[in-house]
């Protein structure tokens, strides 16, 4: 076969030979070729970068995951079917080095730091469908036929290469991406611009990767679909990679320099390069390895820390045209967190444990607030002080003190007249009610829309400005004075319809980042379990009449305890 005739001809030669026959099968893989089963428009994939198993698990991995498993949590609420993936990356140089300075097998290590990664997830309440570990035998399946694919299709050859190699980055750069640098130690050396790691001029025979033949193909489908990377600055970043021209791609390690590792099939002597196979975790989740029949493939959503767009949104979107299947609907690479405006180190000792805070704060406290100060295009600025702020000021200062003040028994709301005053409220309303009724019509389609690009800061932002014009309502209203009228004056479940109307929104479209807070509100309201979906997050559209009469739960108060 043509591809495996590649394999035995000198890499020069080869290249030659073939370049233009190849750049015509590259530009010819089109959507219409896609081998793999139809998209249904009610399922909903998201995946999470896996994790390298070569430290603890820090703020950074609980924002990854917090945000992946918000943006699958809101498809739930959305009424789609979902899927998110998650797991460890445990082959690798590194995690080879990482084994032997601990004295134990590389297997062992690595079970032991997986381990730590699925109990965070278990810790931050993420709602992940598979958690995958690179080292199952089921992904090695997966690495050997996808490699196979890349053989078949000619797209695989043996060559030298030679290249500035990073251990920590597990990644080649070109002499244009690394620069001589003196470190704090005062040594001079290689260093990639990047991503800061040292580097090392490293030559040797391996596998490769023409990865060069897609340069055009990927630039049109980024041109083609503006939002395919998110943020733009992200998305300019790669644009500018491309524009420059693609090499061809080193996808093996001699295996006398890396053990640790899958082996290229039929090669002993070689190890497949560590991000092609991590890459192909998306695959292996959804049953690649038995069946090119994937019920959720492509991703919609792809999480990923800015640290790693070159990888998402060059190297594995080439990898996918060359083996003929869909590539992602969308790549969301966020921003990095700071400490005090530097970057974490333990070194300098400003890191934040993830299991400590969640402890501390409690994990939906802490959910909100790494989602609503989370930075998407620019860093976020972790410290405690800031997490105390968030909480005092809008769990309880706005949230839970609006639904405190309102539930009260001695203002006695009567839930089961507020289906009637929403609908009379958006034919008519008093000149004082207009603004916050508009406010709270429109709330759902705004936050909408920016929960559907991944902005899910600016989106919270929106709610609690609509909780706190609601606060500022019933204190200008003054339903406990009304209370104490003889007779109570109708007005008074006007007043508290509005704010408790406010509190229902609020905790709808706040239940993919606050799951467990926001469905006891809702518990606290009688808002049933069939009444939570994104489309009950209408003005008025709930409180309808149930086959018994809703009555209000005390507590709520209790919701956010005081911090210690």
């Amino acid at each position: 076969m043509f591809g495996a005739c590649l394999l035995n001809r000198p890499a020069v030669r080869a290249g030659r030979m073939c370049r233009r026959q190849l750049l015509a099968k590259a530009q010819g893989i089109g959507k219409a070729q896609f081998s793999t089963s139809i998209h249904p428009k009610s399922k909903f994939y998201v995946t999470q970068p896996i994790f390298y198993v070569n430290s603890e698990p820090h703020i950074g991995h609980f924002y990854t995951m917090v945000l992946s498993d918000t943006i699958k949590r809101f498809a739930d609420l959305c009424g789609k079917t979902t899927k998110l993936s998650s797991g460890t990356d445990e082959h690798g140089q590194k995690i080879q080095q990482a084994a032997d300075l601990a004295n134990e097998p590389p297997l062992d290590f690595c079970t032991r730091y997986s381990d730590k990664f699925r109990s965070l997830a278990v810790a931050a309440n993420t709602s992940a469908t598979d958690f995958i570990r690179t080292t199952s035998d089921d992904h090695h399946t997966a690495v050997r036929k996808f490699w196979q694919r890349l053989v078949d299709g000619g797209f695989i050859y043996k060559g030298e290469h030679s290249g500035w190699y990073a251990v920590s980055d597990e990644a080649y750069y070109t002499s244009t991406q690394v620069e001589e640098r003196v470190n704090d130690k005062g040594e001079s050396g290689m260093y990639a611009i990047e991503s800061g790691k040292r580097v090392e001029w490293v030559s040797e025979v391996n596998y490769k990767f023409r990865m060069s033949v897609f340069g055009e193909r990927l630039l049109k489908w980024i041109e083609e679909n503006p939002s395919v990377i998110y943020p733009a600055v992200r998305r300019n970043e790669v644009l500018g990679w491309l524009r420059m021209g693609l090499e061809d791609l080193s996808v093996s390690r001699p295996r006398n320099r890396q053990q640790w590792g899958i082996s290229v099939p039929g090669d002993s002597d070689h190890t497949i390069y560590v991000w092609v196979d991590a890459l192909i975790n998306y695959l292996t989740v959804d049953g690649f390895a038995q069946s090119d029949v994937l019920p959720f493939f492509p991703p919609n959503v792809q999480v990923v820390g800015k640290d790693i767009v070159r990888f998402h949104a060059v190297y594995w979107p080439a990898l996918l045209m060359a083996a003929n299947l869909p590539l992602p609907r969308r790549i969301l690479a966020h921003a990095h967190w700071t400490m005090g405006a530097q970057k974490m180190s333990k070194s300098i000792g400003n890191v934040a444990d993830p299991f400590v805070d969640i402890e501390r704060f409690g994990v939906d406290a802490l959910r909100y607030f790494i989602v609503r100060n989370g930075g998407i295009a620019d860093d976020g600025d972790y410290s405690n002080d800031e997490v105390i702020v968030r909480y005092k000021k809008d769990l309880v200062g706005q949230l839970a003190n609006l639904a405190a003040r309102c539930l009260s028994e001695r203002l006695g709301a009567d839930l089961n007249v507020f289906a009637r005053i929403g609908q009379e409220q958006l034919d008519h309303a008093e000149p004082g009610d207009i603004a916050l009724r508009d406010m709270l019509v429109a709330l759902p389609d705004r936050v909408h829309v920016l929960f559907e690009q991944g902005e899910f800061g600016r989106g919270l932002a929106l709610v609690f400005d609509a909780l706190a014009v609601a606060n500022k309502h019933v204190t200008e209203n003054e339903p406990w004075l009304m209370v104490k009228q003889a007779p109570v004056p109708e007005r008074l479940q006007v007043v508290l319809f509005y704010s408790l109307e406010a509190v229902r929104l609020a905790s709808i479209m706040l239940m993919p980042v606050m799951p467990i807070k926001a469905a006891h509100l809702l518990d606290h309201l009688d808002i049933t379990d069939n009444e939570r979906m994104w489309t009950d997050a209408r003005f008025g559209a709930g409180w309808q009449p149930l086959d018994r009469l809703r009555q209000s739960k005390p507590g709520v108060a209790q919701l956010f305890p005081k911090l210690e």
